[in-house]
């Protein structure tokens, strides 16, 4: 799996901002270091220095300076970052105020709008007033169920320039969903879309929005985009709160005010998936995620004031955040509301040649959809100005990235990440100084002390284990809103090894330094004791072109664990003997018997979360009679019912 598909010429080396940064820390710190791996190190042994060179290189503006860039305790949880300094996070996305291009909002329908970094600021500046007028501050938590469109990004900025907290959901939740989120934080202000639209079909959210004022009686202010849904009323919203609609709300015009807070002040409230639960609240900082996000952006992806930049994201996935952050290297965002499949399969890469995207982001269930849909990309678009294809959501198949230099350029990054709403960023992610290896994520992040580990804290090359991280880093969460011990944040990532974040996902580093996902520790299956991540079945799954897509669980059997797959096939099919044979041939033949399935039964539906994440344990719970206690967090529930009391399930003795 150590194949080279893409390998960066020295010249796209020599005008990365990657290398520009490793050029400047040997100059400013009189080093040699003389390449990735090298930077990487020195990132690590010194923290502090690093994550200030990067925000100089950055030009991170501090209304004041800080007095120490990092105290730190003993053991994670104990550090400060940038104690004493304050700054502004909104202000450095709005820094560029010329008339390119900062929005190209799109929606399903085509219907298309563009707003330049001059009139987002004023867009910024005429609701940053009305918030204040209705009394926004800081640290009052603004919420938001909205579509990925452009009022959404100015109410983020408009609220968090203010100091106060923002939290998102997409409209896709259940009442319940919404409630469990927004409820545990009780906003001051809620802004929602009246209608959206999705696979064609238009959505009136009239009734669900007042289900969900009739939970948050401390709401005061609700804001209503009407959206798809013209004309909409104030009257039709029920609440003890002052109703307005978007229009009426506020009048953009001026400049922006900057409110200057400390690095480590709340700035976003992200939530877990929470499907085995009430969705954790996740808190973090306005200096970690900045910091975080203009490494990401800046040096890994590459990207700067000529780029576009897409990803396909909700917004109650953390990619939106992420997203959105892009405005402060200066690229244009491209915002798209719809499905991603709709009217067809190239409904996406459509946008890559009219929007010019330079960065198209994706999860790896859609790259597979494509490749099941037989699209050919190079041979119905130009793609000329594309030049990173990201990845996240779910470990990328090696077949998937053989379909990518086979089906869209070969002169291409293909960058595969991962990490979470846990830190609103990577750990492992792409590298545009760096070959791309046949199923393998580049490299780990800068600044991120990122090991594989055995049951015994041991680290391991070429096998798999936790994926820990054993150092500070300035995007690790505030905590969990609600736990003002920080007990439940400690159990959450600093019990498995003391001191050591231990993130839940399965994992290997090979010897290329290369990572690799196998999926989350929490699904690994166990029969006979031997560990194997869902994922390693999954890509043997995948190259099977009459599956569309597949599951796995271990289900407790005989005082021991088997390893069961569900399936979906093509319209048409049946998981007949022949089927199943190939099916277990094909994983057998890849991996080992121990991942061969005791069991393979057909579905027509696998549940997801609305993020579009498989909820293995949510099927493991249905398969063994035990309760699923968050399902307004799928986007398809139903599908569930599916997996409830399966004859192939039972023992027949």
């Amino acid at each position: 799996m150590n194949e080279v598909l893409w390998r960066p010429s020295k010249a796209r080396i020599q005008a990365s901002r990657m290398d520009a940064f490793r050029h400047e820390v040997n100059r400013r710190f009189d080093l040699q270091l003389s390449d990735y791996d090298s930077l990487h190190r020195w990132s690590i042994d010194q923290r502090a220095a690093f994550w200030k060179t990067l925000a100089d290189y950055f030009a991170v503006f501090w209304h004041r300076p800080a007095t120490a860039v990092l105290d730190e305790g003993p053991q994670m949880p104990d550090a400060r970052w940038f104690s004493g300094a304050t700054l502004n996070f909104a202000e450095h996305l709005l820094r560029r105020r010329d008339s390119h291009p900062a929005l190209i909002a799109v929606r399903e329908d085509g219907e298309r709008q563009v707003i330049s970094h001059a009139q987002l600021a004023a867009q910024v500046a005429g609701l940053q007033r009305s918030f204040q007028a209705v009394g926004i501050g800081v640290g009052d938590r603004v919420a938001a169920c909205m579509p990925n469109t452009w009022q959404t990004l100015v109410a983020m900025l408009a609220c968090t320039s203010l100091g106060a907290i923002w939290s998102c959901s997409s409209p896709e939740f259940g009442t319940h969903g919404i409630i469990d989120r927004f409820g545990q934080i009780e906003p001051k202000l809620l802004m929602v879309c009246a209608g959206y639209q999705y696979a064609g079909n238009t959505i009136d959210q009239v009734d669900k929005i007042n289900e969900v004022l009739a939970r948050l009686p401390s709401l005061e202010q609700l804001l209503v985009v009407p959206y798809t849904r013209t004309p909409t009323r104030s009257d039709e919203f029920h609440s003890n709160a002052h109703v307005s609609l978007w229009d009426d709300f506020y009048q953009a015009g001026g400049e922006p005010q900057f409110t200057p807070l400390p690095f480590d002040h709340p700035l976003y409230i992200l939530y877990s998936s929470g499907t085995t639960g009430v969705p954790k609240c996740i808190v973090h900082s306005a200096g970690g995620v900045l910091l975080q996000h203009l490494k990401e952006h800046g040096l890994h992806n590459d990207l700067g004031p000529t780029d576009v930049l897409f990803y396909y994201t909700t917004c109650g996935w953390m990619m939106w955040n992420w997203l959105a952050s892009g405005l402060a290297v200066g690229s244009t965002l491209v915002l798209y509301d719809g499905s991603p499949l709709y009217p067809g399969p190239e409904r996406l890469i459509d946008l890559i040649d009219s929007e010019q995207i330079s960065a198209f982001g994706t999860s790896a269930k859609y790259l597979a959809a494509l490749e099941h849909a037989h699209v050919q990309p190079r041979l119905s678009h130009r793609l000329d100005s594309l030049k990173l294809l990201l990845s996240t959501g779910s470990p990328l198949s090696p077949e998937s990235y053989d379909y990518v230099y086979r089906e869209f350029k070969a002169d291409l990054c293909l960058a595969s990440m991962s990490g979470g709403t846990d830190i609103c960023s990577c750990f492992v992610i792409g590298n545009p100084v760096l070959p791309v290896r046949r199923g393998q994520i580049q490299c780990k992040s800068l600044g991120m002390a990122v090991e594989v580990w055995d049951a015994n804290g041991q680290a391991l090359i070429g096998e798999k284990g936790e994926l820990v991280c054993t150092r500070h880093f300035p995007a690790m969460p505030l905590g969990f809103w609600h736990d003002a011990q920080g007990k439940r944040f400690r159990a959450a990532y600093f019990s498995q090894y003391p001191g050591v974040w231990a993130q839940g996902d399965y994992a290997e580093q090979t010897p290329e330094g290369g990572m690799l996902i196998h999926g989350r520790s929490d699904a690994v299956l166990n029969p006979g004791g031997v560990r194997i991540g869902t994922a390693e079945i999954y890509r043997q799954v995948e190259k099977i072109d009459d599956v569309l897509e597949s599951v796995a669980i271990g289900q407790r059997w005989h005082n021991d664990v088997r390893v069961v797959l569900f399936v979906r096939l093509r319209e048409g099919l049946q998981l007949d003997d022949t089927l199943q044979a190939q099916i277990r041939q094909v994983i057998r033949s890849n991996t080992t018997p121990r991942h061969v399935p005791a069991v393979i039964a057909a579905v027509s539906d696998i549940p997801r979360t609305i993020s579009g994440k498989i909820v293995e344990l949510a099927i493991r719970n249905v398969v063994h009679g035990e309760p699923v206690k968050n399902t307004d967090a799928l986007a398809n529930p139903e599908a569930l019912e599916q997996f409830r009391d399966r004859p192939e399930l039972r023992d027949q003795a």
